[in-house]
């Protein structure tokens, strides 16, 4: 239930290619994908990995102490980068991600999760890529930011398909 939730129609996927036509990667292109994280999101990511955090579940709390109302599991938006990239290379290996989290996510905000090849490298028929990794809150507010590195497959960029 909650990897279909992950992987539901809450995920728009929007991609941007800075170089060639024939949708091969290259340094610089740039995919990304948005989703609107849900109550029941939060609750599903809580139950797998345990965090109770009331500032999860409880408006009041997250009120009182400064927040507009409670949040989404910084681990829970970052989760949208391995999404971004599994879905345009099957079968990638994701190796590394560093985190800073900015600002904070709220349930219901519209959130894009963008990557951006900045360098690639071949080995052994295999290539190891790091992205530049950020996430925008109503398409403008940087929230999340970091470095991932993922090893993939092929180059070639595959189309992401509605999972309606």
């Amino acid at each position: 239930m909650f990897i279909r939730s992950l992987l539901s129609a809450n995920v728009l996927p929007l991609r941007c290619f800075s170089s060639s036509a024939i949708n091969v990667l290259k340094t610089g292109d740039i995919l990304r994908q948005a989703r609107i994280f849900t109550n029941e999101d939060v609750l599903e990511y809580s139950k797998v990995s345990h965090d109770s955090n009331p500032m999860h579940f409880d408006s009041e709390l997250a009120r009182n102490t400064g927040f507009e109302d409670r949040l989404v599991q910084g681990m829970l938006v970052a989760a949208l980068f391995p999404r971004i990239i599994s879905s345009h290379f099957p079968g990638a290996v994701y190796v590394s991600q560093s985190l800073n989290f900015k600002l904070p996510v709220y349930i219901g905000d519209k959130v894009a999760g963008v990557v951006q090849a900045i360098s690639l490298k071949e080995n052994k028929k295999r290539y190891i890529v790091k992205f530049k990794t950020s996430c925008f809150r109503n398409d403008e507010i940087l929230v999340l930011d970091g470095e991932a590195m993922a090893i993939l497959p092929t180059l070639a960029v595959e189309q992401v398909h509605s999972m309606e």
